[in-house]
């Protein structure tokens, strides 16, 4: 049998994800703004990243249903971000992300949200 699932600590899971990714992508267009996000700490913010949706993805259908309410709770790029990992059909890892079409996803998809609310 399963262990149960925790919805406050997998709801953590989500909203970190969803703020590392936020980080991630903004030091990436702006790498002169955070001179102290050296490649070493960049590749630890991307560990952790993935280790928050790892833990989403353990909780299985509880943690995309979680991930669905955070989105519509906050309809923002990190929490879309995060929802859109959740419903691929397996796992990609952060690095091998092709983040122009992650970025028109997310910029597509919210456009939308704002258009047709």
């Amino acid at each position: 049998m399963p262990a149960p699932i925790l919805p406050e600590i997998v709801r953590q899971h989500a909203e970190m994800a969803a703020h590392l990714w936020n980080i991630y992508d903004h030091h990436l267009l702006n790498p002169d703004e955070n001179p102290d996000m050296d490649e070493e700490r960049l590749a630890r913010l991307v560990e952790r990243l993935e280790a928050h949706l790892d833990g989403l993805r353990i909780a299985g259908g509880e943690g995309l249903e979680i991930a669905k309410r955070l989105y519509e709770e906050f309809p923002e790029a990190g929490e879309l971000f995060v929802l859109r990992m959740m419903t691929a059909k397996k796992p990609v890892a952060i690095a091998e992300l092709d983040l122009g079409q992650v970025r028109r996803f997310i910029k597509v998809t919210l456009k939308k949200t704002v258009d047709n609310p």
